[in-house]
């Protein structure tokens, strides 16, 4: 469902991922200040049509009671796709590809970091680290799947 969602360019099938979330009254404890989705970069954003960990993001945002926050952390570098990398390889792809356009957005504040799959970590540690560089207090990561 993830793939056809991705690369089928089907922005129906999020819907149905939003339903794959189940419960997440366990994750209201920790109360987030923002939640912010792992960009595109414009260049792909064009092509797809939709930033697929934006959609996630929003479902995640509205049964969190949390804002949603879709343009402060933004992508400045059109990386290659992930796919076939390994994880050093992908660490370098995404090396400095992120920053954060809106700091005051994201300064002391909790943040949820949303993707739609994890697998070696290096986009969502990327992004995370240039989040606490604008002065995020915290940096949590949510994913719908991961991949081993």
């Amino acid at each position: 469902m993830i793939r056809r969602h991705k690369y089928g360019l089907d922005q129906a099938m999020g819907r149905a991922l939003a339903e794959c979330l189940g419960e997440l009254s366990s994750m209201a404890e920790d109360r987030y200040d923002v939640v912010v989705p792992v960009p595109l970069h414009r260049t792909r954003l064009r092509w797809r049509g939709f930033n697929q960990a934006a959609l996630l993001a929003a479902e995640v945002a509205n049964r969190l009671d949390c804002r949603l926050d879709t343009t402060s952390l933004i992508r400045v570098v059109a990386t290659a796709p992930q796919t076939a990398n390994d994880f050093e390889s992908r660490r370098r792809n995404v090396r400095r590809a992120f920053a954060v356009r809106r700091s005051s957005r994201v300064a002391n504040r909790r943040v949820l970091l949303v993707d739609d799959v994890m697998t070696t970590g290096a986009t969502a540690n990327e992004c995370a680290r240039t989040l606490r560089a604008a002065g995020a207090h915290s940096v949590d990561v949510f994913t719908l799947a991961r991949v081993l």
